[in-house]
Parts: C-alpha cells; sequence; structure tokens
C-alpha cells in the first residue's frame, strides 16, 4: 500500500533541531516544557535510527545548544549560521541534501524567526516539511501562532510529537515499539 504523503516515516525523515540554545531560555516562558517534546524526539530518532541534524544561531551570542538536548544525541551533527533561515549558509542545503532524505521534521527556537524562514526555504528547495507544533516556541506565543499558521498556508505539515513518533514507529507489538513506548508516556 502506497501511504499517504502526509504521514513521515523513519525511512524518508530526518529529525531537524533549529536554535534551541541557552541564551534564549530565559526569554521563552514555556521552554522547559518545549525541550520535553524535543527530547522525546531525540530519543524517539535514536531507537529508530532517525537522524538528527542541529543549527546554532551566532553561537558566540546565544550560546550553545541546550546540554541536556546535546548529551541525548549519540555523534550531534552541529551546523553553525548565522543567517536567521539556514538555508542561506553556503554548505547548509548540501548538508541537508547529503542524508538523501525528503521529509523533514523541525523543531526549535523561535518559530517566527529562525524556524520560520527556515522552513520556508527548505520547502522551496523541494523538502517537505513537517512542523511538530508542540516542539517549537517563540517569545511572545502569537508570533509562534502566526507562524504556524503561515508555514500551514505555504504547504509544511503541521504536526505533534507524538503524531510524528507513532508515525515513525509505524506499528504496535514490535521490539522498537516497546522501547518507544515508555518515551511517549
Amino acid at each position: 500500500m502506497v501511504r499517504s504523503e502526509y504521514v513521515v516515516t523513519r525511512e524518508e525523515s530526518m529529525l531537524l533541531i533549529i536554535d534551541f540554545q541557552q541564551a534564549m531560555l530565559k526569554a521563552i516562558d514555556s521552554w522547559e516544557k518545549i525541550a520535553r517534546k524535543v527530547s522525546q524526539l531525540i530519543r524517539a530518532s535514536n531507537v529508530l535510527d532517525i537522524p538528527i541534524l542541529l543549527t546554532e544561531q551566532y553561537k558566540k551570542g546565544l550560546g550553545k545548544t541546550l546540554p541536556e538536548l546535546l548529551q541525548e544525541i549519540d555523534s550531534p551533527q552541529v551546523f553553525q549560521k548565522e543567517h536567521f533561515s539556514a538555508c542561506l549558509e553556503e554548505n547548509f542545503i548540501p548538508t541537508v541534501q547529503s542524508f538523501n532524505l525528503k521529509k523533514i521534521v523541525v523543531v526549535g527556537m523561535e518559530t517566527h524567526v529562525c524556524v520560520l524562514q527556515t522552513c520556508l526555504d527548505l520547502m522551496k528547495s523541494g523538502f517537505q516539511v513537517h512542523l511538530v507544533a508542540d516542539a517549537v516556541a517563540s517569545r511572545v506565543n502569537k508570533n509562534r501562532d502566526i507562524a504556524i499558521d503561515l508555514l500551514k498556508q505555504a504547504g509544511a505539515v503541521i504536526s505533534s510529537t507524538e503524531i510524528v513518533i507513532f508515525q515513525w514507529a509505524l506499528r504496535a507489538n514490535t521490539e522498537d515499539f516497546r522501547k518507544i513506548l515508555p518515551i511517549v508516556k
């Protein structure tokens, strides 16, 4: 059976974590809740062998990725950037293309700036973006909500942490599912 184009399977997707950096945390009230969702996706990715790519915006000013998240990734691949859209950095699109996957599950901060611009440019570059709405944040919730609406209008698939994890898992009663279940509980 051919699956719906809106289903994100583990064989054709990667996880992109945009700018989940230390300096941003003090400006975003919900960061701990969002970090838990991102952590769930990282742990599920590890179980299911889904590649993970991280970006860091102007690390000198905003610091590194939250250490608690970074330590959950076996061999973190971090892409440094200064443009709001990672796609405008010289080697970003070739880096994403090197994974040879067409669907990109996106989480991170800030939704209305770096997440939005990167997602729009990824779609323009031919990738299908699955934005995990409960794993993105902005300093102002209204800006996050507007960015999510804009991405939906532009053709991104708006999803949630559990939707993505269960689509990746595909079925119950498998060893992978038994490893995934504690992650979502």
